[in-house]
């Protein structure tokens, strides 16, 4: 029985992908259930198992584009076992053939003249017997001795990654707007209930449940931050759908948190974690990345002191956190010491006023620096 072995649905989004690994050769005997060769979309990879047993026909090559629901090979399973080796064919030296000189009497012409010689002859020579002059082929860029060069083909990921950071550009008014936060209570806060909050929910308690939340609170009073345009429409989220940026091998990935102002902080950490074992496995899926209205990233983690986060379209705003570092701030007229953080909210002109960016922000400073009322009634 021959089964087919078809790309299978990616997401409504995504119409084609490319051969990116081919783990077992046409031709080879492969299990039910074993990896066959992995697709790669412009979101995700995704591996290809065998539908069934038998010996594989493989009519699709690495780098080759497919189309969704394509056959791209099947599987005889009629060969209910793996095929024995067949000995090793000896194959006699053959003797190379010697082509003689050509006759010194032969008068050169393109005609009985190797290509490279024949861009030796003048042009005028070779028009007056009706050919055309083959320009030189364009010279491969010189490399210094001793330097070194490593190529690799560019993911699919990747080249979403930036295709969308260049729309981003290129399609909104980006404009960023920054401030500082204080984050000396929610550290307080972090180190007096870790040990608690962690034996109860089974899950550590991090920095960006408390932005997440603030973001919420701030998305109310501010709901064109959440908005997008659409032709001649500006289409306001009523949902508070929240991206978290993932840094993984292979790229940078937003997974969705959904509905989050139904979640409580152990919930929103379940997810996080989540989504960071997903990402270090590869396992993040179309459905985790789809549907997100606004975003964090946290370059901090990786001691970002200050940037510009770029939007995810077709979102409208995304907030970036940094580095917590020590400084000397004055509060009530004295120089201390604080934990200070800061923010940076990129937003699109187009439909967010500078009024409402530096509002917005200020609601999330505020919150933070002051997160009781993020606490209140909340099953902390």
């Amino acid at each position: 029985m021959i089964v087919e072995i078809k790309v299978p649905s990616a997401g409504e989004s995504v119409t084609e992908a490319v051969v990116a690994t081919i783990m077992k050769e046409s031709g080879s005997y492969v299990q039910k259930e074993e990896e066959v060769l992995e697709l790669e979309t412009d979101k995700v990879n995704q591996i290809i198992y065998a539908p069934a047993s038998g010996i594989l026909t493989l009519n699709v090559k690495v780098d080759e584009s497919v189309k969704i629901d394509q056959t791209i090979g099947t599987i005889d399973s009629s060969k209910g076992s793996a095929p024995l080796p067949s000995p090793p064919q000896v194959t006699q030296p053959s003797q190379e053939k010697v082509t003689a000189e050509p006759p010194s009497h032969v008068t050169p012409s393109p005609s009985n003249l190797p290509e490279r010689e024949v861009r030796l002859f003048p042009e005028s020579y070779i028009a007056s017997l009706g050919f055309k002059k083959e320009p030189p082929p364009a010279a491969s860029p010189k490399i210094q001795k001793g330097s070194k060069q490593e190529r690799q083909r560019m993911s699919g990921l990747r080249r979403t990654i930036a295709k969308r950071l260049v729309e981003g550009k290129n399609r909104t008014a980006m404009l960023t707007t920054f401030n500082e936060v204080d984050m000396s209570t929610v550290m307080e806060i972090r180190h007096r209930e870790k040990e608690t909050f962690l034996k109860k929910h089974g899950v550590k308690l991090g920095l960006i449940s408390f932005f997440f939340k603030a973001c919420i609170s701030a998305l109310k009073e501010v709901p064109v931050i959440q908005a997008f345009i659409d032709g001649d429409e500006i289409v306001y989220n009523h949902s508070y759908h929240i991206g978290i940026s993932v840094s993984t091998d292979r790229g940078l990935m937003v997974p969705v948190i959904q509905n989050g102002d139904h979640l409580s902080f152990a919930e929103i950490e379940r997810k996080i974690q989540e989504y960071a074992e997903k990402a270090r496995e590869g396992g993040i899926s179309i459905e985790d990345l789809k549907g997100g209205n606004f975003t964090i990233t946290n370059g901090g983690v990786f001691g970002s002191l200050f940037s510009t986060p770029i939007l995810n379209p077709p979102q409208s705003a995304i907030l970036g956190m940094h580095n917590i570092v020590k400084r000397a701030v004055v509060v009530s007229d004295e120089i201390v010491i604080r934990p200070m953080m800061y923010l940076a909210l990129s937003y699109d002109h187009q439909i967010i006023d500078g009024k409402e960016a530096v509002t917005f922000l200020k609601k999330v400073k505020d919150l933070l620096e002051k997160p009781d009322r993020l606490l209140l009634n909340l099953d902390f």
